[in-house]
């Protein structure tokens, strides 16, 4: 994955024009969307939704949700595969975060 963060993303100049510091929402490809629903599936903490961006942890399987409508080989075509998963973190403590993702990524 690319994080915008990071001095070699292709707008990090961008980037830290207009912003302070990192997000909250991450994206992964755990390789198949049988992993990505057993990650989904195994997560205690966080919950599952079809948007981010709340005080609570969330994750979402974009290609069955916010993307279901566009046509396969047009997700492809931009990298969105099977396997990804989109999280937003939220205001739970950072240990119980990590420990829940962790354990999820185990049953992937």
């Amino acid at each position: 994955t690319v994080y915008c963060g990071r001095p070699d993303h292709p707008q990090a100049s961008i980037i830290a024009n207009q912003m302070t510091g990192g997000g909250n929402v991450l994206a992964f490809d755990l390789g198949s969307r049988e992993a990505a629903w057993r990650f989904l599936d195994a997560l205690e903490i966080v919950d599952i939704s079809n948007n981010l961006g709340d005080a609570k942890s969330m994750a979402t399987h974009p290609c069955t949700t916010t993307h279901r409508s566009m046509p396969a080989a047009e997700r492809e075509s931009i990298g969105l595969t099977e396997g990804w998963v989109r999280m937003s973190v939220g205001l739970e403590n950072d240990r119980d975060l990590q420990r829940d993702v962790e354990r999820a990524l185990d049953q992937a």
